[in-house]
Protein backbone atom coordinates (compact mmCIF):
# COMPACT_ATOMS: atom_id res chain seq x y z
CA UNK A 1 0.00 0.00 0.00
CA UNK A 2 1.21 3.64 -0.46
CA UNK A 3 4.22 4.30 1.65
CA UNK A 4 2.18 7.76 3.38
CA UNK A 5 -1.83 7.46 4.30
CA UNK A 6 -4.06 8.81 1.42
CA UNK A 7 -6.41 10.99 2.28
CA UNK A 8 -9.63 10.47 3.99
CA UNK A 9 -12.21 10.46 1.18
CA UNK A 10 -14.94 13.24 1.09
CA UNK A 11 -18.43 13.01 3.11
CA UNK A 12 -18.77 9.63 6.15
CA UNK A 13 -19.19 6.16 6.13
CA UNK A 14 -22.53 4.32 6.45
CA UNK A 15 -23.05 1.21 8.16
CA UNK A 16 -24.93 -1.66 6.79
CA UNK A 17 -24.39 -5.12 6.68
CA UNK A 18 -21.38 -5.34 8.92
CA UNK A 19 -19.19 -3.27 6.75
CA UNK A 20 -18.46 0.98 6.16
CA UNK A 21 -19.52 1.98 2.88
CA UNK A 22 -18.49 5.39 1.72
CA UNK A 23 -21.29 7.65 1.06
CA UNK A 24 -19.00 8.91 -2.00
CA UNK A 25 -20.69 9.41 -5.79
CA UNK A 26 -19.27 8.00 -8.48
CA UNK A 27 -17.49 11.68 -9.55
CA UNK A 28 -16.26 12.00 -6.33
CA UNK A 29 -14.55 8.75 -6.15
CA UNK A 30 -12.86 9.47 -9.47
CA UNK A 31 -11.71 12.65 -9.00
CA UNK A 32 -10.11 11.03 -5.51
CA UNK A 33 -8.69 8.20 -7.17
CA UNK A 34 -6.76 10.55 -9.82
CA UNK A 35 -6.02 13.06 -7.22
CA UNK A 36 -4.46 10.37 -5.04
CA UNK A 37 -2.54 9.15 -8.13
CA UNK A 38 -1.62 12.47 -9.39
CA UNK A 39 0.71 12.45 -5.59
CA UNK A 40 2.05 8.59 -6.51
CA UNK A 41 -0.53 6.92 -3.26
CA UNK A 42 -2.02 3.89 -5.18
CA UNK A 43 -4.68 2.06 -2.88
CA UNK A 44 -8.32 0.15 -3.93
CA UNK A 45 -11.97 0.39 -4.63
CA UNK A 46 -14.05 -2.71 -3.35
CA UNK A 47 -17.86 -2.90 -4.83
CA UNK A 48 -19.49 -4.84 -3.06
CA UNK A 49 -23.03 -5.87 -4.71
CA UNK A 50 -26.16 -7.46 -2.55
CA UNK A 51 -24.63 -11.17 -3.03
CA UNK A 52 -20.80 -9.86 -1.60
CA UNK A 53 -22.57 -8.77 0.90
CA UNK A 54 -24.55 -11.44 1.73
CA UNK A 55 -21.24 -13.87 1.69
CA UNK A 56 -19.11 -11.34 3.89
CA UNK A 57 -21.68 -11.21 6.54
CA UNK A 58 -21.17 -14.67 6.80
CA UNK A 59 -17.46 -15.48 6.70
CA UNK A 60 -15.24 -13.05 8.81
CA UNK A 61 -12.00 -13.36 6.40
CA UNK A 62 -14.41 -12.60 3.58
CA UNK A 63 -15.39 -9.19 5.63
CA UNK A 64 -11.91 -8.39 6.46
CA UNK A 65 -11.02 -9.00 3.02
CA UNK A 66 -13.71 -5.39 1.92
CA UNK A 67 -12.70 -3.66 4.61
CA UNK A 68 -9.31 -3.80 3.41
CA UNK A 69 -10.49 -1.71 0.83
CA UNK A 70 -9.42 2.36 0.69
CA UNK A 71 -12.78 3.09 -0.67
CA UNK A 72 -15.93 0.43 -0.36
CA UNK A 73 -19.04 1.80 -2.50
CA UNK A 74 -22.24 0.20 -2.55
CA UNK A 75 -23.23 -1.79 -6.36
CA UNK A 76 -26.52 -2.58 -5.60
CA UNK A 77 -29.96 -0.27 -5.68
CA UNK A 78 -31.36 -2.75 -2.22
CA UNK A 79 -28.18 -1.36 -0.61
CA UNK A 80 -28.91 2.00 -1.36
CA UNK A 81 -32.65 1.58 -0.12
CA UNK A 82 -31.25 0.20 2.80
CA UNK A 83 -29.45 2.73 3.80
CA UNK A 84 -31.75 5.31 3.03
CA UNK A 85 -34.50 3.65 5.52
CA UNK A 86 -31.52 3.15 8.28
CA UNK A 87 -31.55 7.26 8.02
CA UNK A 88 -27.36 6.77 6.71
CA UNK A 89 -28.16 7.31 3.68
CA UNK A 90 -25.42 6.96 0.72
CA UNK A 91 -25.73 9.02 -2.55
CA UNK A 92 -25.64 6.42 -5.10
CA UNK A 93 -24.90 3.55 -6.46
CA UNK A 94 -21.66 2.94 -7.41
CA UNK A 95 -20.68 0.37 -9.68
CA UNK A 96 -17.88 -1.47 -11.21
CA UNK A 97 -19.49 -2.29 -14.23
CA UNK A 98 -19.34 2.13 -14.20
CA UNK A 99 -16.14 2.97 -13.35
CA UNK A 100 -14.45 1.27 -15.76
CA UNK A 101 -15.84 3.78 -18.08
CA UNK A 102 -15.63 6.67 -15.69
CA UNK A 103 -11.84 6.19 -14.35
CA UNK A 104 -11.09 5.44 -17.98
CA UNK A 105 -12.40 8.91 -19.23
CA UNK A 106 -10.56 10.65 -16.46
CA UNK A 107 -7.22 8.50 -17.19
CA UNK A 108 -6.98 10.07 -20.57
CA UNK A 109 -7.73 13.95 -19.08
CA UNK A 110 -5.19 12.93 -16.34
CA UNK A 111 -2.37 11.08 -18.48
CA UNK A 112 -3.18 7.84 -16.78
CA UNK A 113 -2.72 4.32 -18.06
CA UNK A 114 -5.05 1.81 -17.18
CA UNK A 115 -4.48 -2.30 -17.17
CA UNK A 116 -7.20 -4.65 -17.71
CA UNK A 117 -7.01 -8.31 -15.66
CA UNK A 118 -9.00 -10.51 -16.04
CA UNK A 119 -11.99 -11.92 -17.83
CA UNK A 120 -12.22 -15.12 -20.43
CA UNK A 121 -9.50 -15.74 -23.07
CA UNK A 122 -9.60 -12.65 -24.92
CA UNK A 123 -11.74 -10.40 -23.55
CA UNK A 124 -9.70 -8.43 -21.54
CA UNK A 125 -7.82 -7.26 -25.48
CA UNK A 126 -11.07 -7.07 -26.50
CA UNK A 127 -12.10 -4.52 -24.08
CA UNK A 128 -9.17 -2.63 -24.52
CA UNK A 129 -9.28 -2.08 -27.81
CA UNK A 130 -13.23 -1.16 -27.09
CA UNK A 131 -12.18 1.44 -24.69
CA UNK A 132 -9.25 3.27 -26.77
CA UNK A 133 -12.32 3.28 -29.11
CA UNK A 134 -14.33 4.94 -26.75
CA UNK A 135 -11.71 7.32 -25.45
CA UNK A 136 -9.59 8.30 -27.91
CA UNK A 137 -5.83 8.91 -26.31
CA UNK A 138 -6.32 6.25 -23.67
CA UNK A 139 -3.10 4.43 -22.70
CA UNK A 140 -3.69 0.92 -21.87
CA UNK A 141 -0.65 -0.83 -21.11
CA UNK A 142 -1.40 -4.32 -20.96
CA UNK A 143 -3.77 -6.88 -20.79
CA UNK A 144 -4.29 -10.11 -19.07
CA UNK A 145 -6.61 -13.25 -18.68
CA UNK A 146 -5.04 -15.76 -16.37
CA UNK A 147 -6.10 -19.27 -17.18
CA UNK A 148 -9.34 -20.96 -14.60
CA UNK A 149 -7.73 -21.98 -11.53
CA UNK A 150 -4.94 -19.63 -11.68
CA UNK A 151 -5.24 -18.72 -7.82
CA UNK A 152 -4.21 -22.08 -6.89
CA UNK A 153 -0.95 -22.35 -8.81
CA UNK A 154 1.64 -19.72 -6.93
CA UNK A 155 3.93 -19.97 -10.23
CA UNK A 156 1.03 -18.76 -12.10
CA UNK A 157 0.38 -15.88 -9.90
CA UNK A 158 3.97 -15.10 -9.55
CA UNK A 159 3.43 -14.64 -13.88
CA UNK A 160 0.38 -12.25 -13.33
CA UNK A 161 2.58 -10.38 -11.21
CA UNK A 162 5.54 -10.11 -13.05
CA UNK A 163 3.62 -8.81 -16.27
CA UNK A 164 1.39 -6.37 -14.04
CA UNK A 165 4.91 -5.36 -12.76
CA UNK A 166 6.53 -4.84 -16.60
CA UNK A 167 3.84 -2.96 -17.76
CA UNK A 168 3.45 -0.55 -14.37
CA UNK A 169 0.05 0.66 -15.13
CA UNK A 170 -1.60 3.85 -12.94
CA UNK A 171 -5.08 1.80 -12.56
CA UNK A 172 -5.58 -1.68 -12.76
CA UNK A 173 -9.42 -3.06 -13.47
CA UNK A 174 -9.38 -6.84 -11.59
CA UNK A 175 -12.66 -8.42 -12.82
CA UNK A 176 -12.15 -11.94 -11.08
CA UNK A 177 -15.24 -12.63 -9.27
CA UNK A 178 -15.67 -12.51 -5.17
CA UNK A 179 -13.51 -12.99 -3.69
CA UNK A 180 -10.87 -14.26 -6.07
CA UNK A 181 -10.17 -10.41 -7.15
CA UNK A 182 -10.25 -9.28 -3.47
CA UNK A 183 -7.52 -11.59 -2.49
CA UNK A 184 -5.48 -10.72 -5.79
CA UNK A 185 -5.96 -7.15 -5.21
CA UNK A 186 -4.58 -7.47 -1.38
CA UNK A 187 -2.00 -9.82 -1.88
CA UNK A 188 -0.66 -7.42 -5.00
CA UNK A 189 -0.84 -4.01 -3.44
CA UNK A 190 2.00 -4.11 -1.43
CA UNK A 191 4.26 -4.47 -4.25
CA UNK A 192 2.65 -1.70 -6.07
CA UNK A 193 2.31 1.27 -3.47
CA UNK A 194 1.45 3.54 -6.56
CA UNK A 195 -1.21 1.96 -8.39
CA UNK A 196 -5.16 1.64 -8.03
CA UNK A 197 -6.65 -1.42 -8.26
CA UNK A 198 -10.69 -1.58 -8.87
CA UNK A 199 -12.35 -4.83 -8.07
CA UNK A 200 -15.21 -4.44 -10.31
CA UNK A 201 -16.59 -8.24 -11.24
CA UNK A 202 -18.20 -8.31 -14.53
CA UNK A 203 -17.42 -4.61 -16.07
CA UNK A 204 -14.41 -6.04 -18.30
CA UNK A 205 -16.76 -8.14 -20.28
CA UNK A 206 -19.51 -5.33 -20.45
CA UNK A 207 -16.56 -2.45 -21.74
CA UNK A 208 -15.44 -5.50 -24.33
CA UNK A 209 -19.01 -5.95 -25.44
CA UNK A 210 -19.04 -9.85 -24.67
CA UNK A 211 -21.45 -9.29 -21.82
CA UNK A 212 -24.39 -6.55 -22.46
CA UNK A 213 -24.95 -4.14 -19.84
CA UNK A 214 -28.15 -3.49 -18.38
CA UNK A 215 -29.60 -0.05 -19.29
CA UNK A 216 -29.35 2.56 -17.20
CA UNK A 217 -33.18 2.66 -16.31
CA UNK A 218 -32.97 -1.03 -15.12
CA UNK A 219 -30.08 -0.13 -13.04
CA UNK A 220 -31.66 2.64 -10.97
CA UNK A 221 -34.88 1.07 -10.66
CA UNK A 222 -33.02 -1.93 -9.15
CA UNK A 223 -33.79 -4.05 -11.54
CA UNK A 224 -30.11 -4.93 -13.49
CA UNK A 225 -30.13 -7.99 -11.83
CA UNK A 226 -33.16 -9.40 -13.54
CA UNK A 227 -31.88 -7.58 -17.08
CA UNK A 228 -28.43 -10.28 -16.04
CA UNK A 229 -30.93 -13.07 -15.06
CA UNK A 230 -32.07 -13.18 -18.51
CA UNK A 231 -29.58 -13.01 -20.06
CA UNK A 232 -27.34 -15.60 -17.50
CA UNK A 233 -30.26 -17.88 -16.40
CA UNK A 234 -28.38 -21.03 -15.90
CA UNK A 235 -25.69 -19.57 -13.74
CA UNK A 236 -27.62 -16.92 -11.78
CA UNK A 237 -30.87 -18.46 -11.48
CA UNK A 238 -29.91 -19.50 -7.84
CA UNK A 239 -27.84 -16.70 -7.04
CA UNK A 240 -30.65 -14.12 -7.68
CA UNK A 241 -33.46 -16.24 -6.87
CA UNK A 242 -32.52 -18.66 -4.08
CA UNK A 243 -29.65 -16.89 -1.84
CA UNK A 244 -30.07 -12.97 -2.70
CA UNK A 245 -33.81 -12.56 -2.88
CA UNK A 246 -34.35 -13.71 0.32
CA UNK A 247 -31.48 -11.72 1.68
CA UNK A 248 -32.79 -8.71 0.37
CA UNK A 249 -35.62 -8.69 1.65
CA UNK A 250 -34.42 -9.68 5.24
CA UNK A 251 -31.92 -6.53 4.78
CA UNK A 252 -34.91 -4.04 3.37
CA UNK A 253 -36.97 -5.55 6.53
CA UNK A 254 -34.26 -4.90 9.00
CA UNK A 255 -33.40 -1.09 7.88
CA UNK A 256 -36.83 0.11 8.41
CA UNK A 257 -37.06 -1.97 11.54
CA UNK A 258 -33.29 -0.22 12.67
CA UNK A 259 -35.03 3.15 11.41
CA UNK A 260 -38.26 2.84 13.80
CA UNK A 261 -36.41 1.17 16.92
CA UNK A 262 -33.19 2.64 17.00
CA UNK A 263 -32.00 0.15 19.42
CA UNK A 264 -31.96 -2.64 16.95
CA UNK A 265 -29.22 -0.92 14.72
CA UNK A 266 -26.24 -3.10 13.96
Amino acid sequence: MPTEPVAAAPGGRAHLVDLDFDQITEVQVVEYVMAASGRRQGGWVATPNLDICRKSRRDPALRRLVKAATLVVADGMPLVWAARLRGCPLPERVAGGSLIFSLSEAAVRHGRSIYLLGGATEVPYRAAVQLCRRYPGLVVSGADAPPRGFHSDPGVIDTVRDRLAAAAPDIVYVGLGFPKQERLITDFASAFPATWFVGCGAAIPYAAGTLPRPPRWMQQAGLAWLFRLCHEPRRLLRRYLVDDLPFAITLLAGAAAARIWPGQRR
